[in-house]
């Protein structure tokens, strides 16, 4: 895929979570703030303020690494890819040795109940194994509020999620459709909730309201 035609790498979180908050970030450019949001955006600068590239014994730290995918026609941005020295790694410029990536994500909150953090880092790992040529089995999400680290195994089926939603996504991008909703308890916690309206969608619709009311009696 052309590099013109990359979409945002980040969005796969959002497409895993709601189609339709996907839709109305990347497709109608709708954004609303709340307190996740905020917080979510203190905790990724703070992942970002260290040096760009720190080497302490046999890791390597990257941050802010940027990343893409012609195949899945992705690129973005990971909070932090370590280098660990692994006879299973590959060389890397200015270093000595062979390194394995381990990309980090940062998260506020805690783990969720879908596999859409997963999926992003997935993603990123998808990007890394294509432009370094080499393996990325695993990597971690961290998450803000209990403050530790959430091991994640790059599994087959996990990486048949992310490639069936990025090409989804880029079905939908095409066609410039935003997807109805349905529904569910993660829309309260959404910060689109109020642009969404998912109540509507339990609405009838006109012609279902005109037709009960011609019916006979």
């Amino acid at each position: 895929m052309q590099e013109e035609n990359y979409l945002p790498l980040s969005g796969i979180q959002h497409f895993v979570f709601c189609r339709r908050q996907w839709a109305l970030i990347h497709l109608e450019q709708q954004w609303a703030e709340n307190l996740r949001t905020t917080e979510g955006e203190l905790l990724h600068k703070n992942a970002h303020d260290a040096e760009q590239r720190t080497l302490r014994g046999d890791l390597l730290t990257v941050r802010a690494m940027r990343v893409h995918s012609a195949r899945l026609g992705l690129s973005g941005e990971c909070d932090v890819v370590e280098f660990r020295r692994s006879p299973d790694g590959v060389p890397l410029s200015g270093e000595k040795g062979l390194w394995l990536p381990y990309p980090v994500e940062y998260k506020r909150g805690r783990a969720k109940l879908t596999a859409c953090d997963e999926a992003q880092l997935c993603a990123q790992a998808l990007c890394l194994e294509e432009m370094l040529c080499c393996s990325v089995p695993e990597g971690a999400l961290f998450y803000g509020q209990p403050r530790r680290r959430q091991e994640v195994t790059f599994t087959r089926s996990l990486r048949t999620l992310v490639e069936d939603a990025a090409r989804e996504m880029h079905q939908l991008f095409q066609r410039g459709y935003t997807p109805k909703c349905k529904p569910t308890k993660g829309c309260n916690a959404c910060s689109l909730k109020d642009l969404c309206l998912p109540r509507l969608a339990k609405a009838p619709s006109v012609a279902d309201y005109l037709r009960g009311e011609l019916r006979e009696p």
